[in-house]
């Protein structure tokens, strides 16, 4: 093995150097203060669990990012946490079983065995929020009004919201009485894009000429907020429950205008996370990054498994990129203490750091000096007492 070797990381793993660190860390507490104020409670997730538990209603997509291992105790599957909203489910349906609406919030790297064909590593620190106990629009409403507030607060501008519903598409499937290889075939042909690999499953599977009409009208339903009036129209025939979820999208695309200035795009053939939502989906980018930076939507009944089925919905981003947004603004620098220290200057030093600042001392035989440390000004010993004073320009350059 070769010292390079030693030293190379995983693909898709990476570390995080000052001053990016400390970057994350502000925006760690800023978010998390901003959640504690619209009334979340911050919870702390294990970083590994039992396969049972931490894939139950998550679908396939999850388990292929699941690192697996063995626990020598048991000798029962584990897995590491590759997303944390089942964790958080769980929580809600097992550990805590409050009454009513609960509201919780997190920050914690997971780990994924594959990263993002666009951009992202596998190491996230995945932060976000879920709102349980409440089926109604309003929940909607608060979890999105929260990720663009969020998304904000870290520094975005210019953020593209895209709106979607599952039960659109879930309640077209229904009413065609499609058998899973049908559902499986006309999902994979929406997924492309295509009108004419959608049209030719559509013919094979659909016999219902109405319903089928809709479903190829299905993939072209994707454009400005003018989608939902013209989704409308194309639905006149189909069930209650389409119509349903267009007026939610119809109440939410308006109540975030009125309190956002976002570009607006409504997808209605999205799928993303097929088997894992329940309802309304939104995902937000902001230019120059390749992937969503806040994805989130409704997902019920997820705590059926542990024995409490409830209505669910929360967003969550990676703090890495959320850090990303905003440039690193220099912070107040610190200042220099010289070596070695007699009692005067130990309690100077004690006295400044109580204060605040950030004083760092000199060791013994130290060949760097204030420049390379970060240091803008210096302890000296002046009339009786040590106090700090501003270093030359040209001294710290």
């Amino acid at each position: 093995m070769t010292i390079a070797d030693r030293w190379l990381l995983p693909d898709g793993m990476d570390e995080v150097l000052p001053p990016q660190a400390s970057r994350m860390e502000e925006l760690r507490r800023t978010l998390l203060d901003l959640y504690h104020g619209w009334g979340y409670d911050q919870v702390m997730p294990p970083p590994v669990e039992f396969l049972d538990s931490l894939l139950t209603g998550t679908g396939t997509d999850l388990d292929l990012q699941t690192f697996k291992l063995t626990d020598q105790l048991t000798g029962r599957m584990m897995g590491a946490s590759a997303d944390v909203t089942p964790q958080v489910a769980r929580m809600d349906a097992h550990s805590l079983r409050r009454q009513g609406p609960v509201r919780l919030c997190y920050c914690t790297n997971v780990l994924r065995a594959k990263a993002d064909q666009h951009q992202g590593g596998r190491s996230p620190v995945q932060v976000g929020v879920e709102l349980f106990g409440h089926a109604g629009l309003e929940a909607d409403s608060e979890i999105i009004h929260l990720a663009l507030t969020s998304l904000t607060a870290s520094g975005a501008r210019e953020i593209h919201l895209a709106l979607g519903h599952i039960g659109i598409y879930r309640s077209l499937v229904e009413a065609a009485e499609l058998n899973h290889d049908q559902e499986r075939a006309l999902f994979d042909a929406l997924a492309l894009k295509s009108p004419g690999a959608l049209a030719e499953q559509v013919s094979a599977s659909v016999t219902d000429p109405a319903l089928g009409a809709m479903f190829n009208a299905l993939g072209e339903l994707h454009g400005d907020v003018s989608i939902i009036q013209q989704a409308r129209d194309v639905f006149a025939g189909a069930p209650v429950s389409v119509k349903t979820a267009l007026d939610e999208l119809d109440a939410l695309h308006q109540s975030v205008l009125a309190h956002f200035e976002v570009d607006l795009y409504v997808d209605l053939a999205e799928l993303r996370g097929y088997e894992y939502h329940t309802g309304m989906m939104f995902a937000a980018y902001v230019p120059g990054y390749g992937q969503a930076l806040a994805k989130g939507g409704r997902y019920d009944d997820t705590g059926r498994a542990f024995g409490r089925a409830r209505p669910a919905t929360g967003f969550s981003m990676d703090l890495k990129q959320l850090a990303s947004l905003a440039q690193v603004l220099p912070k107040k620098g610190a200042i220099w203490a010289p070596s070695p220290a007699d009692e005067a200057l130990s309690l100077a030093i004690a006295s400044l750091r109580e204060q605040g600042e950030r004083v760092v001392q000199a060791l013994p035989g130290q060949r760097t000096g204030p420049a390379e440390h970060g240091c803008d000004r210096r302890l000296e010993f002046i009339d009786g007492r040590w106090l700090p004073t501003t270093l030359a320009q040209e001294t710290r350059a």
